[in-house]
Formats: structure tokens, sequence, C-alpha cells
């Protein structure tokens, strides 16, 4: 069975002979062995995780150059066209809301976010925002994609964040 990096690399070498590439759809650009969607279901809007220090999370979301809404109960952090909602304590740590993982506090997030630019930017950029580098850059395969590598820090609630650069 044929990879998506095996893929790819048929479709540059075909558009560099001036042929025509064939479509990649979304069941050609699957993972060997993954199930054929049925549902209707085609992405994420949004994940909500709660957050404990507020001021430090903020300032180190805006650091790493990302948009925020602040609401009273509620910060959305914008990552392209999604959204991590982070629940401020007063929201979770109340017993009547009840539309949360039961037992989610602080740190309980994995994030993995696509890195499109160079490895030195990247890290230029967590050094700004006062990010520790845990490991990488190590190799990794993405949510289908080619394979990557990836720089792993955590954010001042103790969040994981990925970082993956894709070849």
């Amino acid at each position: 069975m044929q990879t998506v990096s095996s893929r790819r690399a048929f479709i540059r070498r075909a558009l560099a002979a001036g042929a025509s590439a064939p479509a990649i759809t979304a069941a050609s650009a699957r993972p060997a062995g993954a199930q054929t969607q049925t549902s209707r279901i085609r992405g994420f809007d949004h994940v909500a995780v709660p957050m404990q220090k507020v001021d430090a999370m903020l300032a180190f979301y805006r650091a790493l150059g990302l948009q925020i809404n602040e609401g009273a109960q509620a910060c959305s952090v914008y990552v392209g066209s999604q959204m991590i909602n982070f629940h401020r304590p007063s929201l979770w740590q109340n017993a009547s809301f009840t539309l949360r993982a039961p037992a989610a506090s602080p740190p309980c997030g994995d994030f993995c976010f696509v890195w499109d630019d160079t490895p030195a930017a990247l890290t230029a950029l967590l050094a700004r925002a006062g990010a520790k580098v845990e490991t990488g850059p190590v190799p990794r395969q993405g949510g289908g994609q080619a394979a990557g590598a990836s720089v792993y820090v955590r954010d001042p609630d103790g969040n994981l964040l990925e970082f993956i650069i894709y070849s």
C-alpha cells in the first residue's frame, strides 16, 4: 500500500514532468488502516480545558502570537480557524457547571500545533514566550500527514504543547 509521502512524491514527479496529477481526496490521504468516515462529522470546532493561572496563560499564548478573546467564564485562543477555550477557575470549579469532563483539572491538555516556518524561527518564538523545550526536535508521524519533527514544551498551567514541522 502506498504511503502518503510516496503519493506526494509521485504527484511532485508527475507535475514536474507536465502530467496531470491525480486528485487527492480525503479518502486517498487517509493513513493506511484508517476507517472510512461514514458520519457527517467533518472536523473540530474547538476544544475546551480548564485553566488555573489565568494571567500567565493569557500572556504566554499572546507571546506565541495567538489571538485571544477574553470572556467572563472562558478565554478563547484562536489557532487558525480553530480555537481552544480555556475555562476560568470560577467556571470549572463551580459544582453546578457540569458540561465538562468531571475529572478535568489543570493540566489536562495535550495540543499539537503545525508550525509553518523554520526550526530556528520556532526556537526564537518559544524563547520569547519563556517556554522551556522538554524534548525535540524528534521525528513524529502526524495526523495523516508526511513525517515531521516535533518540539515539546509546556504552558504555564503545565499543558503539553507539541509543535510539529512537516518536511
